[in-house]
């Protein structure tokens, strides 16, 4: 017992040596953050310089952290060395304790000022505006499709895309109440109540479920009705107090939500990037075959085919345009001939900007 005292005692003592080392190394490492931006005079946050970083750690780890820990951890000191100049200004699609708010936070870490918006659209103005310095929307879900009304912003929106973000989704059954014998009714938006479709009908399939415009509000009104339960996430369910009755309840284990980054501008090279540009076909046969032979021709992977009408763009009503996501930067030498030779061939092409591949 005594040996056993004695090796805790050394063991606590090289934590508390190796904690006044970790921390003078963020110090110093806070001091090189706070002159880049003294010599920059402005806003330091490169989002290829971060994905970098974050990549280059997750191959030097030895362990015992898992890779994710490791950039999680870093995300954080990143993002508390950014705050020493100004807090980045974050909007992102609300009410807070939704996923999107999760999907900022993950990107961002938790120094920055974020600040809901009711609406997709109100997200776009106020990084337009200037109110805000970034944008998270959501994009896509791997179970329910596209969120059409951010494509439909990005085809007339001035902003770019200089980021992106993978949330895997677990959906919670949360209420106030102790059991889901004792609840009376379901909130939930239409889209996780799709998700966890099945889960219902096996476990609750004669409660009623009534959709609502968030999860988070589902979570804040089931927070004011003792007989309720809600479908939403874990920061929903911190933020109104909610016992969890059920966890991981969508259907597909694998349901994932892309979220993408919105500024003025994108990202530069990060050495393991994505493109994305919208075009039209011209109203000719084999307009669409037009559209794909430069990416082939030149070697370019396409990852996302996406096919919209053409609203708000002048277009009639059967005309269509076409979202693209390609492998590389559109400064890499076989994306960018790709590019200048599609508009040659395209309706119209407009590039939505360049920017790190998100990792899970």
């Amino acid at each position: 017992m005594a040996e056993e005292k004695d090796e805790l005692s050394r063991l606590r003592e090289g934590i508390d040596r190796a904690d006044d080392e970790v921390l003078r190394l963020l110090s110093e490492r806070a001091r090189f953050a706070h002159r880049i931006g003294e010599i920059k005079q402005g806003n330091i946050y490169r989002p290829e310089r971060e994905a970098q970083v974050l990549r280059r750690l997750a191959a030097a780890n030895s362990g015992p952290l898992p890779d994710a820990a490791v950039q999680r951890i870093f995300r954080e000191v990143m993002s508390a060395c950014l705050a020493l100049e100004q807090p980045l200004r974050i909007a992102y699609f609300g009410p807070a304790g939704t996923f999107t708010e999760s999907a900022a936070q993950k990107h961002f870490g938790s120094a920055p000022c974020f600040t809901p918006f009711a609406s997709i659209d109100d997200v776009f103005r106020a990084v337009e505006a200037g109110n805000a310095d970034y944008g998270v929307v959501p994009v896509e879900n791997s179970s329910e499709g596209a969120v059409s009304r951010s494509l439909d912003l990005l085809l007339t929106s001035p902003l770019m895309i200089c980021g992106e973000v993978m949330l895997r989704i677990h959906q919670n059954l949360l209420s106030r109440a102790g059991s889901v014998d004792s609840v009376k009714r379901l909130y939930s938006h239409a889209q996780s109540l799709a998700q966890c479709h099945e889960w219902l009908n096996r476990n609750l399939a004669n409660l009623p479920r009534v959709p609502v415009a968030s999860n988070a509000e589902a979570a804040r009104m089931a927070a004011e009705d003792a007989e309720s339960c809600a479908i939403a996430g874990e920061a929903a369910g911190v933020l109104y107090g909610l016992t969890r009755l059920a966890s991981n309840i969508e259907d597909d284990p694998n349901n994932t939500t892309r979220f993408l980054v919105l500024a003025p501008h994108d990202a530069g090279p990060s050495g393991s990037d994505k493109t994305s540009f919208v075009c039209s076909a011209q109203n000719k046969p084999g307009a669409v075959h037009d559209l794909l032979t430069p990416l082939a021709d030149h070697g370019v992977s396409m990852s996302k085919f996406e096919s919209r009408p053409a609203r708000g763009f002048g277009g009639s009503r059967w005309e269509y345009v076409f979202f693209i996501d390609v492998e590389g930067h559109r400064h890499d030498v076989a994306v960018s001939a790709a590019l200048d030779e599609l508009r040659g061939r395209a309706g119209f092409v407009k590039e939505l900007g360049s920017y790190p591949h998100a990792s899970l």
